[in-house]
């Protein structure tokens, strides 16, 4: 990684086992270590920040029990999957902390094209989806504020049922999300 990473001004990762139902080994390897390897690799090489691809999964046991959530509340991992995104937010902090990265932990909801909103089994995605161009918008945001040494945000479109608090992203890394689910429902 040090070798991939070294010369780049900012590390947008996004790799991992991304199964809520994966093994911990798999999560442990794909996910705590390879999340690790980067962060690690980032200081190494001097890169000053990394956007990390977390989960909504990190607070999933609230949802259960139907909590809105905002990103400031305990972890409450529903999963070996959320619990490994949690580390990789903790370990971000760390990072933060220690050797003066900037991180950005975006807890991604239903990142889904428009069809799986016209085409669901279940009104979730209703309050969970995030839409390709708001992904790109959340992430290009992440990159550009750099002042912002660690945050962490609900990647989500504007959904109108939304129960993942986004107000932190739009005050400190601007941003403003244009699609809503309700809009393909």
């Amino acid at each position: 990684m040090v070798e991939v990473v070294d010369g780049v001004d900012s590390v947008v990762h996004m790799a991992g086992d991304p199964e809520v139902g994966a093994t911990f080994q798999s999560v442990y390897e794909n996910n705590i270590l390879g999340t690790y390897c980067i962060y690690e690799a980032a200081r190494r090489t001097g890169v000053p920040q990394v956007i990390f691809a977390s989960t909504n999964h990190v607070t999933g046991m609230y949802e259960q029990e139907g909590v809105y959530t905002t990103p400031e509340m305990p972890v409450r991992p529903d999963s070996h999957y959320g619990a490994s995104k949690a580390y990789g937010e903790a370990l971000g902090r760390y990072y933060v902390d220690e050797f003066g990265l900037s991180v950005h932990c975006l807890r991604i909801g239903t990142f889904q094209p428009v069809e799986s909103v016209q085409n669901r089994t279940s009104d979730r995605i209703l309050s969970t989806w995030l839409s390709h161009r708001d992904m790109v918008q959340m992430t290009k945001r992440s990159i550009e504020a750099a002042s912002v040494k660690f945050g962490i945000y609900y990647g989500i479109s504007n959904n109108t049922r939304a129960y993942w608090d986004t107000e932190n992203a739009r005050k400190e890394i601007g941003y403003a999300p244009e699609d809503n689910a309700e809009d393909y429902a």
